[in-house]
Formats: structure tokens, C-alpha cells, sequence
């Protein structure tokens, strides 16, 4: 018996929620592990890659928090969406959790040097650390919602 594909949509649709799922996962992994153990302060690096791209200024700290984790999670749908369509050409599990987070923090790094934000050649091995286990937390947790809650088989 033959196995079909899913639809592009069902696998966007699938890693859309698998995203803001391991996005959820990361934000308190940074909150209740990363952040206590490192001692670092909340990131607006979401905020800021945001104001830096859309017409969108806001005028107070509790603004500018909102804009912080709508962004934080939006592009946790974007994880997500990679992580559908590599599902969806026959990857699954640790390799595309390893695939998804080669392609996806590769090009997070390089967008935000591009525009600025980011001076990755300034950064500490603390520094370099913590952002890429943060984001693994969030592309491990992405795939394991994707294949183990919304995919099964």
C-alpha cells in the first residue's frame, strides 16, 4: 500500500500550530531554566526585527512588550512551517528537527546581521550558546508536537 502525501496546506497548517506550540515550549524554557541559570535579562530582539521591517512604533513599555511576543510567536509559526514542509518531503524526527534548524537559525542569523540587529562577530560563547539552545529547545519541541500530536500516523 501506498502512503499519499498530505496537502501543502495540512503540512503549513500542522506547523503553524506545532510552531506556536515549541515557541510556547521555548519561552519557558528561557523563563524557567536559560534565564535563571544565564542571569539574562528579556530579550526585545523580536520587537526590535519587527519595528525594523513594519510601519510599527510603539509609543509604551506595555506596546512594545505586546509587539515583543507577537512577533516572538509569529515567527515561531515560521519554525513551524519549515519543519510541515520538510515533514511533508519525508523527513521526520531528530533529522528534521536538524535539517529545519540548520536552514532556519542559518538564515534567522543572517537576516537580522543583514539589517543590523544582530553583530553575531560581538557575540560571547555564553552568548552564542544560549541563543542556539534556546532555539533548538524551540525546534526540537516544534517536531516533536508536529509528529508525535498532529501527524500520527
Amino acid at each position: 500500500m501506498t502512503r499519499r502525501r498530505q496537502p501543502i496546506s495540512a503540512a503549513l497548517g500542522r506547523g503553524v500550530v506545532a510552531g506556536v506550540a515549541g515557541t510556547a515550549v521555548m519561552t519557558a524554557f528561557q523563563k524557567l531554566v536559560e534565564m535563571p541559570l544565564t542571569g539574562r535579562p528579556d530579550s526585545y530582539a523580536p520587537a526590535s526585527f519587527a519595528e525594523k521591517v513594519l510601519p510599527v512604533r510603539p509609543t509604551t513599555s506595555e506596546g512594545r512588550n505586546r509587539l515583543n511576543y507577537g512577533t516572538h510567536f509569529a515567527l515561531g509559526t515560521l519554525w513551524g512551517s519549515a519543519y510541515g514542509l520538510a515533514a511533508r518531503a519525508g523527513l521526520r524526527g531528530p533529522r528534521a528537527v536538524a535539517v529545519v534548524f540548520g536552514v532556519v537559525y542559518s538564515g534567522d542569523v543572517l537576516l537580522n546581521t543583514a539589517l543590523g540587529l544582530y553583530r553575531p562577530s560581538t557575540w560571547s560563547r555564553q552568548d552564542w550558546a544560549v541563543d542556539v539552545v534556546d532555539k533548538l529547545v524551540q525546534a526540537a519541541a516544534t517536531g516533536a508536537v508536529y509528529d508525535r500530536v498532529l501527524a500520527r500516523e
